[in-house]
């Protein structure tokens, strides 16, 4: 399984609904980097995403985007295959 780092905030729902649905598809090691807790970090996301909001999720050295990206990920059939690697 690939490794999954997700850059999430405290009381985000987006991030919870991310993590619930990694969760369902297997992902047990999953590194979540708390960018509320640590605003340097914030940086370095927006530096490798492009993009400000949270959640924002890579797989392997592949960015999937936020919670809506993962979702459509998943309902297109992408996601198991990116996980597995």
């Amino acid at each position: 399984m690939q490794k999954v780092v997700m850059y999430s905030k405290d009381y985000c729902p987006y991030c919870a609904r991310a993590e619930a649905l990694l969760r369902q598809r297997g992902v047990t090691d999953l590194e979540k980097i708390q960018i509320d807790h640590d605003p340097a970090q914030r940086d370095i996301m927006i530096e490798r995403s492009g993009r400000r909001t949270v959640p924002q999720i890579f797989i392997g050295d592949t960015h999937v985007g936020g919670c809506d990206d993962l979702q459509a990920l998943d309902r297109s059939g992408g996601l198991l295959p990116l996980l597995n690697g």
